[in-house]
């Protein structure tokens, strides 16, 4: 099968993504299938070959992992060599077009905020993952806890500002302050000193159009995967120092994760029994990922969805579908098996 491994592009989470897609890709050769890794932004610049030949390209070198910050986005776009203002790179459509399937291995805003998705349904293009509607609605944190209020979950309250309007009335702390729309825990921050929240509300607000602050729930962190619909073994991060942020994601022995979650069966299925609901709700599809907070009374608060989960080294759901015995490889290949079915169902 010829797959094109869409990773990279133009996110502040770029090189988680590209992290994701260069094991993805080899997973996929190691399967047998003709894999190309391509770089949405940059796409194949220099490649003069047919599209059909572009799946048998070898693994470009090495990005050099993932920093202990995000990249500089303008340092990118200079390395472009074309100055057109397409987030698709230098032939990245035409390899797509021709693939059988993309794996989608985009991470953060225009990548799992549904525009890339839409972009492909015009086209006619398979995909990967959650449609642009369910991506779209899953990315912005404040629709997707209306959805799980809604659906009857537990979700900590929470006010929604644009950017550049200041948080109205008493703020009580401590508190979270996110962006709306990103991921990798990139602008999150707890805050519990009051003279501390003006800079982490302009923290928040460079990374995104509006921002929730919401309220702090202590506990323990909780993650669990669902895949076709059914949840996975759920996984306990036990950060270093801090909360678990961009560093402590992707850095090894950042943090502690365990899995299964040292949790009771009934603690594991209640939390399944959300997870999947929630899921469902959203209209997710093939993989995703939750993040929930169990607190001292035992209950299950639920953060956000991620629906396209990191695939890296580090990452969470790869590790949890081991738990559950699927190989790496088996879980790339049981994605890419859903995107087919799912056509077909269209």
């Amino acid at each position: 099968m010829k797959i094109a491994v869409l990773c990279g592009g133009l996110s502040p989470e770029r090189d988680v993504s590209l992290s994701t897609g260069r094991r993805v890709t080899l997973a996929l050769k190691n399967l047998g299938h003709r894999a190309v890794m391509l770089d949405m932004y940059l796409g194949l610049e220099g490649f003069t070959g047919s599209a059909e030949e572009a799946f048998d390209l070898p693994l470009p070198a090495s990005a050099g992992g993932i920093g202990l910050t995000e990249p500089d986005l303008d340092e990118i776009r200079r390395m472009r060599r074309t100055k057109s203002r397409s987030l698709f790179g230098e032939r990245v459509l035409e390899v797509c077009a021709a693939a059988d399937t993309v794996f989608m291995a985009l991470h953060g805003r225009c990548g799992e905020d549904g525009r890339v998705q839409a972009a492909f349904d015009l086209l006619g293009i398979r995909y990967t993952g959650s449609g642009y509607l369910a991506s779209a609605a899953s990315m912005d944190k404040r629709l997707a806890k209306l959805v799980a209020r809604e659906a009857g979950a537990l979700t900590p309250c929470w006010r929604y500002y644009d950017a550049g309007r200041p948080p109205e009335g008493e703020i009580e702390l401590p508190c979270v302050v996110k962006p709306v729309d990103s991921g990798s825990s990139l602008g999150v921050e707890i805050v519990s000193e009051r003279r501390e929240l003006p800079a982490a509300i302009a923290r928040a607000m460079r990374e995104s159009a509006g921002i929730l602050i919401e309220d702090y729930i202590e506990g323990r962190e909780i993650q669990i995967s669902v895949l076709d619909g059914k949840a996975l073994p759920s996984i306990e991060i036990i950060p270093g120092e801090g909360f678990y942020g961009y560093e402590q994601k992707y850095q090894p022995g950042a943090a502690i994760e365990r899995t299964p979650a040292d949790i009771t069966p009934g603690q594991e299925a209640s939390l399944a029994s959300a997870a999947e609901l929630i899921y469902r709700e959203l209209g997710l599809r093939a993989l995703a990922r939750a993040d929930f907070i169990l607190d001292d009374e035992g209950r299950f608060w639920f953060l956000e969805f991620n629906t396209l989960p990191g695939m890296t080294p580090t990452s969470l759901a790869p590790q949890e579908a081991e738990a559950a015995g699927m190989s790496y490889e088996e879980l790339c290949g049981r994605i890419v098996a859903l995107s087919l079915e799912e056509d077909r169902q269209l």
